[in-house]
């Protein structure tokens, strides 16, 4: 009985502790907070030799009245690396973030990459799309 009622209290103070933490959050004045703006949110490589170049950069601008700061960018899956600024970016200024793709990976592929920020919104999620061709393997014979 103990372990039944310490239980029940112990998931009431977790979610009390969360609705108290949502509402700080929803309560915040957001005609001050720093705006992400991108230029283009998709990127299509269209066909790339095999271990060809994977690398694209996304441009954005910090449309707000406060500094912008990327707290995380994530790629979908281990064969994407995006690289971000780490400083905050000043309101009226401009960032890049760098995604390179893994063009050892033969086929089609679509990944995506969310961009977390103090920004109004976010995440963001950016997308990459294109093909890799197959591995071109020389013949000896001739």
């Amino acid at each position: 009985m103990k372990k039944i009622l310490l239980s029940l209290l112990l998931i009431s103070v977790a979610a009390f502790s969360s609705f108290s933490q949502e509402e700080i959050n929803t309560n915040q004045d957001t005609k001050n907070m720093p705006e992400i703006y991108f230029e283009e949110t998709t990127h299509n490589y269209g066909t790339v030799e095999y271990n060809g170049n994977g690398t694209c950069e996304f441009k954005f601008k910090n449309t707000g009245k406060e500094p912008l700061l990327l707290t995380n960018v994530r790629a979908s899956c281990g064969c994407t690396t995006p690289t971000w600024p780490k400083s905050p970016i000043k309101k009226g200024k401009t960032g890049t973030i760098v995604v390179k793709y893994n063009t050892k990976i033969k086929g089609s592929f679509t990944k995506t990459i969310r961009v977390y920020s103090n920004a109004k919104t976010s995440p963001v999620t950016l997308k990459i799309t294109g093909t890799v061709k197959n591995q071109v393997v020389a013949d000896i014979n001739n």
